[in-house]
């Protein structure tokens, strides 16, 4: 949580601290990896956008954990799921998938109610 507590306050050091200093990150739909801790930390904090983070849910066990959040890009929300690998305390790789909101079709009205504290803007 130290991590994501600090990527949202904007604190590099301690929200690159989890990572081992040989860990792999990787963006599986845009294909490309980060090798190392200074790479993926030189990655994040030359990102262009304001950016937020908020965590909705953490889970996992051992040296698996997976975490979901929305990652506000200058105000535009983007769901985020983060598979982080552990090897003691340290990550060693990391595989963030990233989505985009869309509008549900409106035959699915009848079937679907709005998750706990959302609304649905049917197309």
């Amino acid at each position: 949580m130290e991590h994501w507590r600090a990527s949202e306050a904007g604190e590099t050091d301690p929200e690159h601290a989890i990572y081992a200093d040989d860990a792999i990150l990787d963006y599986p739909q845009s294909g490309e990896r980060f090798q190392g801790r200074a790479t993926i930390a030189a990655q994040r904090d030359e990102h262009p956008a304001d950016r937020h983070f908020t965590v909705l849910r953490i889970a996992g066990c051992g040296d698996r954990w997976v975490s979901e959040c929305v990652i506000t890009y200058d105000g535009t929300p983007t769901y985020s799921v983060s598979i982080m690998e552990f090897a003691g305390e340290q990550v060693v790789h990391e595989t963030q998938y990233f989505a985009d909101p869309f509008c549900p079709p409106q035959w699915r009205a009848a079937l679907a109610e709005p998750m706990p504290g959302r609304t649905i803007a049917w197309s």
